[in-house]
């Protein structure tokens, strides 16, 4: 779902419904006239460990882009923040599977926390489709 209230002319800013959105004041994704869409981060706290809250994040941002008309095909940048060290194999094994055909630029950041103590990863993801002229 869009967001009727986009302040600039073209930009598109997409909900998923959660109740962060309203409490925080941010939109899921933005897309960009030029074709760039900008997905926040997302998070699976309910998912298990490392590796499925990993492919669950990604899924929350899949759903995203979908909503933009981009897929996992069309994402040039992802950046995972982990909790742990430790968490590193599990965490880049889930990106290996998901992205591996498409080889985006990524980064890997170990942070001191989430909001919920339960996340261990929070993912965010770029994507971007030729605007047809």
């Amino acid at each position: 779902m869009s967001n009727p209230s986009d302040s600039t002319a073209g930009v598109r800013r997409i909900s998923s419904g959660g109740a962060y959105e309203d409490v925080i004041g941010y939109s899921r994704a933005v897309a960009l006239p030029n074709g760039l869409v900008l997905v926040s981060g997302c998070t699976a706290a309910d998912a298990g460990g490392p590796y499925d809250q990993t492919v669950a994040a990604f899924d929350v941002a899949f759903k995203a882009l979908a909503q933009a008309g981009l897929g996992p095909e069309d994402v040039v940048r992802t950046r995972m923040y982990l909790t742990h060290a430790r968490d590193v194999e599990e965490v880049g094994r889930a990106h290996k599977e998901l992205f591996d055909a498409v080889r985006p630029a990524a980064t890997m950041l170990i942070v001191s926390g989430f909001v919920d103590p339960s996340m261990v990863v929070e993912v965010e993801v770029e994507a971007f489709k030729a605007v047809a002229e």
